[in-house]
């Protein structure tokens, strides 16, 4: 029952990408990246302080590199949200852990057996199944940027490994994830020009912070409290739940085609978790 909690997880993630895509029409993705990171930043930062755990840390350099990769990711995973229907941008993303497979095997040297090479290329097989009966000719360049948004999250779940294997807490990571965030947008923001916010898209932007943040809650106990691989398979439900957003609010419908890719990249990469452990995602 305890890794139900990644139902919870999975549909929290789910609608925070519909109110990106709703959020779209008022602002561009750089202002929402700041604004959810800014208030997961404010949010962490207060239970840190009330269970006082401590801020510094003596590995900050693999926290930059793990922001810089969980930024770019995150800039590019937005981008395309707006840009192609909820499932397809969500799929893409979560092709993580077939490049995940691929950079253990280049940096870290871990052995590509022949389970785990079919593992990624099934997930690959399913990539293509997906893209080409749903993307149009103009659509194609956000497809390609969906894939990059994932090459950018296996990155950080490669310096994930890192951290937990140097003993940071989940608390402390999160934070400097979300301060490196704000940071960066922030600035980047300030030399350029924020969007005006009315009372009529501020609950847009609450949305995307709210829904963010009670999906890292949930993400958070399913893997500390759940079975791993039950988890890992649940996290796939968010591609279901946005399949439905996108019936629901656009009319989008998916060919068979197009859920059978999914379908195998969501099989793809679960097979690569089970073949090739790693941290969970913390994006």
């Amino acid at each position: 029952m305890h890794s139900l909690w990644m139902l919870v997880a999975g549909f929290m993630f789910a609608c925070m990408g519909m109110l990106v895509k709703l959020s779209a029409v008022h602002f561009s993705s750089i202002e929402l990246v700041f604004y959810r990171s800014l208030f997961g930043l404010l949010l962490t930062y207060l239970a840190m302080r009330v269970c006082r755990i401590p801020l510094l840390t003596e590995h900050w350099k693999v926290h930059c590199w793990r922001g810089l990769f969980g930024l770019g990711g995150l800039l590019l995973f937005f981008y395309c949200i707006t840009q192609l229907p909820l499932a397809t941008a969500i799929s893409l993303n979560n092709t993580w852990p077939l490049f995940l497979a691929l950079l253990a095997t280049i940096f870290l040297k871990e052995h590509l057996h022949w389970a785990l090479g079919m593992a990624v290329m099934l997930g690959f097989i399913g990539v293509i199944l997906l893209l080409r009966p749903t993307l149009y000719g103009d659509q194609w360049q956000a497809g390609l940027i969906g894939l990059l948004s994932a090459v950018f999250a296996s990155f950080a779940h490669l310096n994930l490994k890192q951290l937990g294997k140097l003993g940071e807490s989940e608390w402390l990571v999160v934070f400097y994830f979300t301060l490196i965030c704000t940071v960066i947008t922030g600035i980047w923001l300030s030399l350029t020009t924020f969007s005006v916010i009315t009372s009529n898209n501020v609950w847009l932007l609450a949305g995307v912070g709210i829904t963010a943040t009670l999906a890292q809650l949930a993400l958070t106990r399913a893997y500390r409290v759940g079975k791993t691989m039950v988890v890992g398979a649940l996290a796939y439900s968010t591609v279901l739940f946005a399949g439905l957003w996108d019936v629901f609010l656009w009319n989008e419908m998916l060919p068979m085609s197009a859920w059978i890719g999914m379908a195998m990249i969501v099989l793809g990469g679960l097979l690569s978790l089970r073949i090739a452990p790693v941290s969970a995602r913390s994006q």
